[in-house]
């Protein structure tokens, strides 16, 4: 192998990228997008919830419960409903995702019984928002009833015995504040890289193709290594910067706590690297024309990425055959890892497994990659 013949194939590639600013806009500036675009508008937190009120009583105790829902940050109480068909209609409207409705005798049955019951008519449309909307609204409510339950003993002398005889005292670790962002963007950076690094290398033998220069490199006496080198150097170049990029971006700007190390982040960035733009090359071999190559590299790196790595949705939650096919996506390792790395501050040691498996495919996709081209007309 000639580091000059190397070099001059690199060097070429480069004015390539320079004169296409297609590539160029994609290779600098869809990673700013991107996470501008995710990190802002991807989000698992649900807050200020829409919620209507149908309090049917008026009362003191119905008030106070209603003032609950308006203390917290979860709710926004937006208004007051007459009846069901008015309520019907907030609903329908989308004025409102819970409508709270307070039984005539509530206030009554809190006496008498000792306890009551109150009606939440919920959204369904969207089931995570509904479903972390009424935890939210039976957490509030729970805190009532408790506060009432030890009002109720106090007022008999049993204030001593009124308390809750077990609780649970949480303390998180990692995400201490329970933030999607800090879940979800460590893995843009995973689908930022796959994405870029599959979609430029798959237009580097393609393009030789669409513009007729590929006779011309085959009639050198480069080595089809060397090609292959000299033209995925710059990406992994720029595959580096866009990670370093989007790391800055996540914790100087989303306030993302980086704990582990920045030479750990960059080292399997490396080896993630080279598994993507090992697959981008080998499909611009096999494709020869630009616009199929750079379809087939969104279709093989976009999707699994997004879908089966763990960037979006848990593993843990999924069906047990897609549980098993997520092992063959390259991504979840690397998701696995940024996610380590960010919020744990993880070491070599911690995820020795995860690391193999990156070697593993780098090493597997760069050998099929390295035997995909050769030099020849057909």
């Amino acid at each position: 192998m000639s580091i000059q013949r190397l070099t001059a194939i690199a060097r070429k590639e480069l004015i390539q990228i320079w004169r296409d600013r297609r590539s160029l806009w994609i290779a600098l500036f869809m990673p700013i997008m991107q996470m501008g675009l995710i990190g802002y508008g991807a989000s698992l937190d649900i807050k200020h919830v829409p919620v209507c009120v149908s309090d049917r009583e008026g009362s003191q105790e119905s008030q106070d419960l209603l003032k609950r829902f308006q203390a917290s940050v979860y709710f926004d109480l937006v208004g007051s409903v007459a009846d069901d068909r008015a309520l019907t209609a907030a609903i329908d409207s989308g004025r409102c995702r819970i409508a709270l409705v307070v039984p005539p005798d509530f206030s009554r049955t809190l006496r008498d019984a000792g306890g009551s019951s109150v009606q939440a008519v919920v959204d369904g449309t969207d089931d995570n928002s509904a479903n972390v909307a009424i935890a939210y609204a039976q957490a509030v409510i729970s805190g009532y009833s408790a506060d009432l339950r030890l009002d109720f003993m106090r007022q008999r002398g049993l204030g001593a015995q009124a308390a809750a005889p077990l609780a649970v005292e949480p303390r998180v670790w990692f995400n201490e504040d329970l933030q999607s962002r800090a879940f979800i963007i460590p893995g843009v950076v995973a689908m930022v890289m796959a994405l870029i690094g599959a979609l430029l290398s798959s237009l580097t033998i393609a393009r030789e193709w669409e513009r007729g220069t590929m006779e011309l490199l085959i009639s050198t006496p480069v080595r089809p290594m060397e090609i292959m080198l000299g033209k995925l150097v710059p990406y992994f170049g720029i595959g580096l910067l866009d990670a370093a990029l989007c790391a800055t971006i996540a914790v100087g700007w989303f306030q993302v706590p980086f704990r582990g190390s920045l030479v750990m982040l960059l080292g399997t960035a490396a080896l993630f690297l080279i598994v993507v733009l090992g697959v981008g090359y080998i499909i611009s071999v096999l494709t020869r024309n630009q616009l199929g190559a750079s379809q087939i590299a969104l279709l093989v790196t976009l999707l699994p990425t997004t879908l089966l790595s763990g960037f979006a949705f848990p593993i843990d939650q999924m069906p047990a055959p897609i549980r098993v096919l997520t092992y063959l996506v390259y991504g979840r390792y690397y998701v696995t890892i940024l996610k380590a790395i960010f919020l744990k501050g993880a070491g070599p040691q911690d995820l020795l497994a995860p690391i193999l498996a990156l070697v593993v495919y780098a090493v597997a996709i760069g050998a099929l990659a390295a035997r995909a081209f050769r030099k020849r007309l057909v």
